[in-house]
């Protein structure tokens, strides 16, 4: 099963400090190869976003996810059906609400990968139009 160690177990929960520096690295990661970051962390009571960028003229919806070490697996596995349903759900809302000049939209996945005690840096993983309406 994804997301459980062979124990059975789930992974704990990242802080929340921990959480939003995965989400500045992605960030960070992603500007360093000529994506526009148009937003983060947008929030509506119906769903949220964790980025928005622009990659050219596509809308990219990006979903960051982020473990320490490789126990319960990769942060990439953690992207379960349930959850890119809810991203697709923020995404309608999200292109409902906001304007973005864009010729179209993907949905993307950044991985982060901290190293248990931080003695090695992060490793960002990015995987472009990881996966798409109707999965």
């Amino acid at each position: 099963m994804a997301g459980r160690s062979p124990s059975g177990r789930r992974p704990r929960r990242l802080d929340p400090d921990q959480g939003a520096r995965a989400e500045e690295l992605a960030a960070a990661y992603l500007g360093a190869r000529g994506f526009q970051i148009v937003t983060r962390n947008w929030r509506r009571p119906e769903g949220e976003l964790d980025i928005v960028a622009l990659d050219g003229t596509t809308c990219v919806f990006v979903e960051v996810r982020s473990r320490t070490g490789e126990q319960f697996g990769h942060p990439l596995e953690a992207v379960t059906a349930r959850k890119r349903a809810q991203v697709i759900r923020a995404a309608r809302l999200f292109l409902d609400c906001e304007t973005v000049a864009a010729e179209g939209y993907r949905f993307d996945v950044v991985g982060v990968l901290f190293s248990p005690e931080d003695s090695e840096p992060p490793v960002c993983t990015h995987i472009a139009d990881a996966f798409r309406i109707g999965e």
